[in-house]
Formats: C-alpha cells, sequence, structure tokens
C-alpha cells in the first residue's frame, strides 16, 4: 500500500540538527496518522506514494518545522513562586503558572524550565527545536489503511515531537517523540 492521505504509516528515524548532531532516534516503529495532526506538514508531504520499505533523507528549515527562535517567550520569574522540587528541563502549561508569574506569558503555550537560579527561574515558552533546521533520516516500516475513529480524531496521539507537560504527579517526558 502506498502512503496516501488518511492512512497510518509506522517510522522510524533518526533526527539531527544541520551540524550532525543526534537529537532524537526513534529505534523502534511507531505509527502517525497522515492527514491528521501527528506530522509535519513537510514530512507528510515527502512520504505521499512511498510504501513500507522506504528510506528518505529530509532537511526541514524552521519555518517548516517548529518556527524561529522568539526571544519574547523567554521569562525571567521568580523562584520563591515555584515549588522546591522543580527541576531544569520540565514543562509547565501556561494557564498553570504560578501566581505572579509575568502576565505576558501567553497562557496556551508550553514553558520548559531552562535555568533555576537562587532567586530566579528562567521558562522558555519555546518548542526545544525551535530554530534550528533539521535532519531526518526516515525509514517506511508499514503502511496501512486508517480506521473511522483515528481519522474522526485527527491523531494517534504520537504527534511528532509532541512535549509532554509537567504534572506533580508523574513528572513530565524527557523525550522528544
Amino acid at each position: 500500500m502506498e502512503i496516501s492521505k488518511q492512512c497510518v504509516v509506522a517510522l522510524t528515524w533518526t533526527l539531527k540538527d544541520t551540524l550532525g548532531e543526534e537529537l532524537d532516534v526513534l529505534a523502534e516503529p511507531l505509527e502517525f496518522l497522515i492527514g491528521g495532526s501527528d506530522l509535519l506538514p513537510a514530512i507528510e508531504d515527502a512520504l505521499q506514494g512511498h510504501a513500507a520499505g522506504a528510506e528518505l533523507q529530509l532537511q526541514i528549515e524552521p519555518e517548516q518545522a517548529f518556527g524561529d527562535f522568539n526571544d519574547q517567550l523567554l521569562f525571567l520569574e521568580p523562584r520563591h513562586l515555584f515549588p522546591p522540587e522543580l527541576q531544569t528541563g520540565l514543562t509547565l502549561e501556561g494557564y498553570a503558572l504560578p501566581p505572579g508569574c509575568n502576565p505576558d506569558a501567553p497562557n496556551d503555550a508550553l514553558y520548559t524550565v531552562t535555568d533555576i537560579y537562587p532567586e530566579h527561574v528562567v521558562l522558555d515558552g519555546n518548542h526545544p527545536l525551535a530554530g534550528i533546521a533539521i535532519r531526518i533520516s526516515l525509514k517506511v516500516d508499514h503502511v496501512r489503511e486508517a480506521t473511522d475513529e483515528e481519522i474522526e480524531s485527527g491523531t494517534l496521539g504520537t504527534g511528532f515531537f509532541r512535549i509532554q507537560p509537567f504534572h506533580e504527579e508523574a513528572p513530565g517526558n524527557d523525550t522528544l517523540h
């Protein structure tokens, strides 16, 4: 079966930046819905017409991936507003930022704690790969028809580099996929 809109594709990949530094490896096949919100449009477009066993090498510029880095999404917040167990690398949902944080911080963003100082915490609302051109080596493991339920939901829930927010009961996920 060839890849087309409204099908499910299982992929493995190696993701690198333009300097060749490895950013992520998906060694075991993971399924994504084509025609939904699981993959970047540039990846979906490149996969069209391919079948199981296909291998692709792509370079995706920031504007086709996670956008340019926006320094207006960096916020320096007072350390005392956050719990003592706060750690670098955790993500926080904007609507759940503690009272007293900068009111200009969009509440629909996810913020990564990038630095913790004795008096301040640095929150970054950019995607971790914002501003980075990525090179991705993809391999198509298998392709199947999407079910009506999968098409209706628009996702298999495995989104490309979905960042998981930190919750008190379960620490955030530091993987990119």
